[in-house]
């Protein structure tokens, strides 16, 4: 297998969405309803990435995986293990509810997938912030009672953040998107989430959003106490590293190349700025591809451009 792989994004309608990615990403959205979420890369049983060119135009990831795993994931990958990250682009217009996912240990217990997940900060409007963790001093007692009075946001760790930005948020950490970000949400193939406060908000339908409190505390990490983003730079770093998955930011200026060697490991590329050429395509904003285990690849700016590489899947 020697092409890359792109998918057809699968779009979410969500209550604090917009159409941030017809013009960032000049794409064409369905409706004019807020798109919220575009699931990228994704090996679920309710949703399926699909190939949109090549030799395996309108197969599913679910197929190439059963079919070719060797060739895709490595000769040890079992047939029947879905693909193990699941990519997402987020339009937050609007704040997003304050939730949390249960960490491995909780998560059977609750009937559910523990998820870790990194966000990196495409563009955000000035003044825009990420709620990530606990204020110091706050305790579970002290929480609940915030819930209680609808002062929770008094108990939660607050920062402001720019494009360039990331952070890395555990399952077990409490969290929540302001508005005003377009941000590449990297993650454990999981869709479990609990609310635990929505800021007095009504859904699509003008009704109230179920809430989890009873499952939400007994996830939340308690000690997890205001965790520090990484902070965007101009160079080349790891800015994410766990036992799911590995995240490289690679800049590169026009005409610069990074080559990817065969038989090593399955990588996705996620294109956050600027343009490249691989395998024979043009991967410009907001693309995101996977490179087979058994080809290697090298990749060229065409302008200047920032990459991520997620790599090391568990």
């Amino acid at each position: 297998m020697r092409e890359i792989l792109r998918f057809q994004p699968l779009y979410q309608e969500r209550v604090w969405g917009g159409r941030a990615f017809e013009a960032s990403f000049e794409r064409e959205l369905p409706s004019e309803q807020p798109i919220g979420e575009s699931w990228e890369v994704v090996d679920r049983p309710e949703a399926q990435s699909v190939v949109t060119d090549g030799l395996h135009a309108g197969k599913s990831l679910r197929d190439l995986i059963k079919n070719h795993g060797a060739e895709i994931m490595g000769p040890n990958w079992p047939a029947d293990k879905p693909f193990p990250v699941l990519v997402k682009w987020l339009d937050c217009r609007e704040r997003l509810s304050l939730q949390v996912h249960p960490p491995a240990e909780i998560a059977a217990e609750l009937g559910g997938e523990p998820k870790t997940e990194n966000w990196y900060i495409a563009d955000s409007a000035p003044g825009a912030h990420l709620i990530v963790g606990l204020k110091e001093g706050t305790t579970r007692a002290s929480f609940e009672k915030a819930i209680i009075e609808q002062s929770v946001q008094d108990c939660v760790h607050k920062f402001e953040v720019v494009k360039g930005d990331s952070i890395l948020v555990h399952s077990g950490q409490v969290h929540a998107i302001d508005a005003g970000n377009l941000i590449l949400e990297i993650q454990q193939n999981s869709d479990t989430t609990y609310r635990v406060y929505d800021w007095a908000r009504v859904g699509l339908d003008g009704k109230r959003r179920k809430l989890h409190v009873s499952d939400s505390l007994k996830c939340i990490q308690w000690d997890d106490i205001e965790p520090a983003p990484v902070r965007g730079d101009p160079t080349s770093a790891v800015i994410a590293e766990c036992e799911e998955f590995r995240i490289r930011r690679v800049v590169l200026a026009p005409g610069e190349e990074i080559s990817f060697a065969a038989n090593q490991k399955p990588r996705l590329l996620s294109v956050v700025g600027g343009k490249l050429s691989i395998g024979g395509v043009t991967l410009g904003k907001g693309e995101n591809a996977l490179l087979p285990y058994a080809s290697e690849f090298t990749a060229v700016a065409d302008e200047p451009g920032i990459m991520l590489v997620t790599e090391n899947f568990a």
